[in-house]
């Protein structure tokens, strides 16, 4: 069973939103600041890879999402949802 974005919070960057979970998707907080980075996080490198989001940080039961300025939310958050439906939800998101 994956994590169900239950609300999704505009943050002070325009360019950044929070997306609440129901349920931890860390126990710490998790950077990931280039593709590189989430190399060895399954979910973090599927996110990373959708057209658009450049970084990202999980924290508790939220990520908050990082785009390009000339990205656009719509299809962000719309495959955003879908990739954190279809994870496993297991300690530290299974990773």
């Amino acid at each position: 069973m994956g994590f169900k974005v239950v609300d999704i919070e505009t943050t002070p960057n325009p360019n950044a939103l929070k997306f609440n979970l129901d349920q931890p998707i860390s126990t710490g907080t998790l950077s990931f600041l280039s593709a590189a980075s989430a190399a060895e996080h399954p979910l973090a490198a599927r996110l990373l890879g959708i057209d658009g989001v450049v970084t990202l940080m999980f924290r508790g039961d939220f990520v908050t999402v990082n785009k390009r300025a000339d990205a656009d939310w719509g299809p962000i958050k719309a495959k955003v949802r879908q990739a954190l439906a279809e994870a496993e939800a297991l300690p530290e998101a299974g990773f």
